[in-house]
């Protein structure tokens, strides 16, 4: 009996498996053999050669994306005065302070970012426990800490993507819908990696950029060249 659907095999059929493909004929892959009746997502899982138990090779960062990802994204944003009224403007979905802080206490966690201004990380703090496990908590390393919540905000809903290692050295992250075309997911590709690749930590020894696979949401992995894929991006 076989493991996949009729759909999945014939989209798939002259996909082989033990190659590494170059970035155009990944994409081309999987937006051409997309059968789902839903707009699927593409994903991509960097296996890096570092140790994220030493505190210099743990990869954390940001970046946003030329065209986005295709996700709706709710911000919430801890501020007050001048900089609430700021962030609301910029296209905040939630703004304010003890009243939100209140309100998540009671168990809402109906939003997919938080933003705060410096000086209302006391506030913030309260709810640290709440925020943390759920990575909502704003980051200074991640911008999201800051006086600028106007940009922030707006990078945010235009699709920032956040990112860190895992335990096991991989990294994963979504690059966007089958519906922007190869052209415009390539785009998103080269500038996720590239910005992977500008955070190789100086005591990262050996090959950096260890296995590289790209995959829709019902589609199967693709394997792409990280030789090729790395001097692509440069």
């Amino acid at each position: 009996m076989p493991k996949h659907g009729k759909n999945y095999r014939n989209s798939f059929e002259n996909l082989d498996h033990t190659v590494q493909y170059s970035l155009e004929d990944a994409v081309k892959h999987l937006v051409d053999g997309s059968y789902a009746k839903f707009d699927e997502t593409i994903d991509i899982a960097m296996k890096l050669g570092v140790d994220p138990r030493h505190a210099d090779q743990m990869i954390r960062s940001s970046v946003v994306l030329p065209h986005g990802t295709g996700k709706e994204i709710r911000v919430l944003v801890f501020a007050k005065g001048d900089k609430e009224a700021e962030a609301k403007e910029a296209g905040a979905d939630f703004v304010g302070g003890d009243d939100l802080v209140a309100k998540i206490k009671e168990g809402w966690t109906d939003f997919d970012k938080t933003v705060a201004t410096p000086d209302m990380m006391g506030t913030v703090g309260k709810i640290g426990r709440i925020l943390g496990p759920r990575n909502l908590m704003p980051n200074a390393k991640l911008g999201t800490v800051t006086f600028d919540v106007a940009n922030i905000v707006k990078e945010i809903k235009s699709g920032k993507v956040d990112f860190r290692v895992e335990k096991t050295g991989i990294i994963h992250a979504g690059l966007g819908k089958v519906s922007f075309g190869a052209e415009n997911i390539l785009e998103n590709l080269k500038t996720f990696v590239a910005k992977v690749i500008q955070l190789k930590p100086s005591s990262a020894k050996g090959i950096y950029l260890r296995s590289v696979t790209i995959s829709s949401t019902m589609g199967p992995g693709v394997k792409l060249d990280p030789i090729v894929l790395a001097a692509a991006v440069k």
